[in-house]
């Protein structure tokens, strides 16, 4: 099993090359964006994806493995360290545009897939340590209130007209930005007022999780100022967007067009494997800790990264999500190839 738990080490590979990005210049300022948007999409064109599933003896004994826990708390390490190397990679004056554009896109590539990824696995844990390893990974893509909408709203109204983090039939994931930045915040504030509510609390009270949200925000940004400057302060700024913008592409792909039916008393029906999309293409489920066996975390969101099964009647994305990612940033392509798939699976209303 140790060998097999192994494989979880390959996104590491990232980290290697954001540090080459943050060190060298010419072109190794984008080798991360090179892996990740054309090495691993053109690999999985050809790779088959793999259906297998654990037994239930590996099963068993991959849960008891704190070897998949311990590589997570590695990240959380190696992303502060990431960020720290970035921010004081850009004081040097000799970097041409294009080469500060790099080091830029490879940061942000890093808040995406462990900034936010890592943070959403962590944040599906009971412990409270690990929901604070998570809360300080989503602090470097400055998207801490996705631990709030993540985990209490988009979980509970996934694939219904009241989630905003679900991509509605023919909607362009432009339009989905839009959307889903907007309205998921505001959600976040919702649900943390309803709890101070409950609690007889004030929502002014520094209980407020999405109070804490903005000052932890603020004081981060403000250190990054203090000591970086303005100019650095603002390659940050898009490295975090960039980072929760391929967040808000993976929520795209993860769920759109595909709808839970509702009762007459105005619930719906439990979440399936059937109401998100899935992926068994192996580099992308291991570049993103499993995230692409997205149906099983659905169906139930406490199993670990590491356990997570296909199901059979869950419908397949066309690729692994770094190409199914690259596809949704072309509407008119993603439309002619999903829509197909979405037709076939159900009429959409």
């Amino acid at each position: 099993m140790r060998l097999k738990s192994l494989k979880y080490i390959s996104p590491l590979i990232i980290f290697l090359l954001a540090w080459l990005a943050f060190t060298k210049t010419g072109w190794l300022t984008w080798s991360p964006t090179i892996y990740a948007w054309i090495f691993i999409p053109l690999s999985e064109l050809i790779i088959q994806p793999n259906k297998k599933n654990m037994s239930r003896a590996e099963e068993e004994l991959s849960k008891k493995d704190k070897f998949y826990d311990y590589l997570l708390y590695l990240i959380v390490l190696l992303q502060f360290i990431s960020l720290y190397i970035f921010l004081t990679s850009l004081k040097t004056t000799s970097l041409s545009w294009w080469e500060t554009t790099g080091r830029i896109a490879s940061m942000g590539l890093l808040c995406a897939t462990f900034g936010i990824n890592v943070a959403h696995e962590l944040g599906h844990r009971i412990n409270t340590y690990e929901q604070f390893f998570a809360k300080a990974l989503l602090l470097t893509s400055l998207y801490m209130h996705f631990f709030i909408e993540h985990n209490k709203g988009h979980h509970k109204n996934v694939a219904t007209i009241k989630d905003p983090s679900s991509a509605r039939y023919n909607e362009s994931v432009f339009a989905f930005y839009f959307r889903t930045i907007i309205f998921s915040y505001l959600s976040a504030w919702k649900i943390a007022n309803k709890e101070m509510k409950k609690k007889k609390i004030s929502i002014f009270n520094w209980r407020n999780e999405m109070l804490q949200v903005q000052i932890i925000q603020l004081s981060f940004i403000t250190i990054i100022l203090l000591l970086f400057g303005w100019p650095i302060t603002i390659y940050f700024f898009i490295a975090a967007t960039i980072g929760f913008l391929l967040l808000e592409t993976v929520n795209y792909i993860e769920h759109y067009g595909l709808q839970r039916k509702q009762n007459k008393d105005g619930t719906y029906e439990r979440t399936m494997p059937h109401h998100s999309w899935n992926s068994n293409h192996i580099l992308g489920r291991l570049m993103l800790f499993e995230l692409s066996r997205h149906s099983d975390h659905h169906y139930l969101a406490s199993k670990k990264y590491q356990i997570l099964q296909h199901h059979e009647d869950a419908p397949q994305l066309p690729t692994g999500y770094p190409g199914s990612i690259i596809l949704a940033l072309f509407p008119p392509l993603w439309f002619y190839i999903m829509n197909k798939k979405i037709d076939q699976l159900q009429p959409h209303q």
